[in-house]
């Protein structure tokens, strides 16, 4: 089963891809979708629902993740970032894919181990978890791959199966 984690952005779309081969995760690919922030909303998120497309027909995944809005005293970023959301959304769905969210504390969790996990220690997991030669980057990026491994995580264990919306 191949996996595209996202991690949500107004400028920059994180992605990651992941595979299970012989019973462990294989990072296929990973990066980030990148739109110009001089440009209107409708033409960010139709760059992110095409490089979204672009990807699933480069890996055909059966499965996206995406990481949950995270609260921002901001309401007007918070509510871009909805937009950009209900995009990727949709790409998943138009590519036939099953759609599960996944809050930050749960993607930390399945990652280190800890909830509260900053930025680095992810990284630093990931690079050890996928034998890596450098940590991950951009930060849109890891949190994306992040966001992958813990679907791929939850999916293994008994509670996961079959949950697509986590609160």
């Amino acid at each position: 089963m191949v996996i595209l984690g996202i991690d949500p952005g107004i400028v920059s779309t994180g992605y990651g891809l992941l595979s299970v081969t012989a019973g462990q995760p294989v990072m296929l690919d990973y990066g980030a979708i990148v739109i110009e922030s001089n440009i209107d909303l409708p033409s960010r998120l139709r760059g992110v629902y095409q490089g979204l497309v672009e990807i699933c027909g480069r890996f055909r995944p059966q499965a996206m993740a995406i990481e949950d809005i995270f609260y921002n005293k901001n309401v007007r970023t918070a509510m871009t970032v909805g937009h950009v959301r209900g995009a990727i959304i949709l790409a998943g769905v138009h590519q036939g894919l099953t759609v599960h969210t996944y809050t930050p504390l749960q993607i930390k969790q399945a990652v280190t181990g800890y909830g509260r996990a900053d930025k680095e220690q992810i990284q630093r997991m990931l690079k050890l978890i996928f034998k890596l030669q450098e940590a991950p980057e951009p930060d849109h990026a890891a949190d994306a791959l992040a966001t992958a491994f813990c679907h791929l995580n939850y999916n293994r264990s008994p509670v996961g199966r079959g949950v697509k919306e986590r609160q």
